[in-house]
């Protein structure tokens, strides 16, 4: 196993990424940008989104979709115009959205959090391919990774507060999230807070440590199986990407006290004998 810090860019706290097209999508949530690095080439793009942004996801038409202070909006990647789509928490001035990700049928589910860590007070939200937006799952703290199984019949989500991973069976024709319960507990694993998420394609969850220093993998029962330490605390989100879909793509932060020379680098690791599974876009 081989752990690389790549490209040149440093975010302030690196969060969501994708793989699609041969790039690896990405934000820098405190930098108000999102980012797409090539590894090919080693290219970077940035593209100022003028506001906090917690994920971004293709959209299958063209362009990219993100989720941030503003709520949901389009990102043209060639003029770097930001249009809004809708912003189900304008009231709320002390929440903005973080994680998400688009279900295989192509809706974007992204949730907020509650940047006064206010218990209960943020929910993950579902943007429709018609454009509407509705309530998935509410009384949230902290809405961060969310994965489906291969069969398109469970979503498995955490709100990193719970310190656990949460299932819910999945409707793909209405997606509606029911029968919400607990797959496992993270507290006893690892000392530190699950952030982002990614699923392999023999259906294990990749799980990124903040203030924790790791990535884990667990298999759904919550059983540890791998464990990749990187030299920064503030591991923040993971997705596969390269050839083959058998790199691990690492974002980090860069933490408020501690002086780390990597940190908020993007890293890859290379051999771990495992494949991830294709990323999905938005429909609408």
């Amino acid at each position: 196993m081989e752990i690389t810090p790549i490209g040149s860019y440093r975010a302030q706290w690196g969060e969501g990424p994708i793989w699609w097209e041969g790039a690896l999508y990405y934000v820098d949530i405190e930098g108000r940008r999102v980012l797409r690095f090539a590894p090919e080439t080693g290219e970077e793009r940035v593209w100022e989104v003028g506001q906090r942004v917690g994920t971004v996801v293709p959209r299958l038409q063209g362009g990219l979709v993100i989720a941030g202070d503003d709520g949901f909006a389009f990102l043209d990647e060639e003029s770097g115009a930001v249009t809004p789509i809708a912003d189900p928490e304008a009231e709320k001035g002390g929440n903005r959205f973080n994680d998400g990700k688009c279900s295989p049928e192509g809706r974007f589910f992204a949730g907020t959090i509650s940047t006064v860590k206010k218990t209960g007070d943020a929910a993950l939200w579902r943007l429709d391919v018609d454009g509407t937006v509705s309530l998935a799952f509410d009384g949230v703290t902290n809405s961060n990774g969310i994965v489906w199984s291969a069969d398109g019949e469970t979503v498995y989500y955490i709100d990193t507060p719970r310190l656990a991973v949460l299932a819910f069976d999945y409707d793909e024709g209405s997606g509606v999230m029911s029968n919400e319960r607990v797959a496992f507990s993270t507290a006893e694993a690892v000392g530190a807070s699950p952030d982002g998420m990614a699923i392999d394609a023999e259906g294990n969850l990749w799980i990124a440590f903040c203030h924790g220093s790791c990535v884990v993998c667990f298999d759904v029962s919550g059983k540890e199986l791998r464990r990749v330490e990187l030299p920064v605390r503030e591991v923040t989100a993971v997705a596969f990407g390269g050839e083959g879909l058998e790199e691990l793509y690492v974002t980090t932060g860069v933490p408020k006290t501690e002086v780390e020379e990597e940190a908020g680098r993007l890293f890859v690791v290379r051999g771990l004998g495992v494949k991830g599974v294709p990323a999905f876009g938005y429909a609408g």
